[in-house]
């Protein structure tokens, strides 16, 4: 199966992605255990990952901080997309 890409992202405060795919479907997924890894950790930065936004199908924060959408779509939780998007 292919992972559909997102269409839209909303970031949250608590370190949160709600993201919708291209499907429909939406996810949420937790970013706090990612937050240590080297990769990640300017997106604890004082808001650095608030800036998240959609690029070709992923969530990015910059053109070296991205996450998969595969991640967010096999490892998040089914849920309904903030009012705010």
């Amino acid at each position: 199966m292919l992972t559909p890409d997102v269409i839209k992202v909303v970031a949250t405060p608590d370190f949160w992605i709600e993201a919708e795919f291209e499907t429909g479907e939406t996810r949420r997924f937790d970013m706090r255990p990612y937050l240590d890894f080297p990769a990640y950790a300017e997106l604890k930065e004082s808001g650095v990952f608030m800036r998240a936004h959609v690029e070709n199908g992923t969530v990015a924060w910059r053109e070296d901080i991205d996450l998969s959408p595969d991640t967010l779509y096999l490892r998040g939780e089914k849920s309904k997309m903030l009012d705010s998007i």
